[in-house]
């Protein structure tokens, strides 16, 4: 691992921060722990992810930047996807990821809840909702994940399942 990434962790913490003790050791890695996204509950049928608003998630207007509830949607939703494929020897990876930004956010906290609208097989489809504290959406998203056997290759590296 690149010596970047261990500093990244140690500075920012890592899957030892999860609310969610269900989760496998070093789940919560790389774009979620620089975001500072905590895992409060995970299960196969529901997932919920919480983050604070601060100046690392915005753009320049000083809003929340679409990336980030992009990144968040992901998160919840890939984790959900992630517990259902793994009781059957598969990983998932999300092929494409839709959210729509719907009321700007400055500060505070943003609770992101990821549910299933199908399983299958070959491929997972969530949906997340995104809230401010005072219960507003501010953002929706749906992310489509292709579910992958133990040892097929993905950008030149067999998939391990854990």
């Amino acid at each position: 691992m690149p010596a970047g990434v261990n500093g990244l962790r140690a500075a920012m913490g890592s899957d030892t921060d999860n609310k969610a003790p269900n989760l496998p050791p070093g789940w919560r890695t790389g774009l979620d722990v620089a975001l500072g996204f905590q895992i409060v509950s995970a299960s196969r049928d529901e997932v919920v992810v919480e983050y604070v608003v601060d100046e690392r998630h915005w753009q320049p207007f000083g809003i929340v930047h679409g990336g980030v509830h992009c990144a968040a949607v992901e998160t919840a939703c890939s984790t959900g996807a992630g517990l259902d494929a793994i009781s059957r020897g598969q990983a998932v990876v999300g092929v494409e990821n839709h959210t729509s930004f719907i009321r700007a956010v400055r500060t505070g906290r943003v609770r992101v809840t990821a549910t299933p609208v199908t399983r299958g097989r070959r491929s997972q489809l969530w949906e997340a909702t995104a809230r401010n504290e005072d219960g507003q959406i501010v953002s929706i998203g749906r992310v489509r994940l292709l579910c992958l056997e133990s040892g097929v290759e993905l950008a030149g590296k067999a998939v391990a399942v854990k």
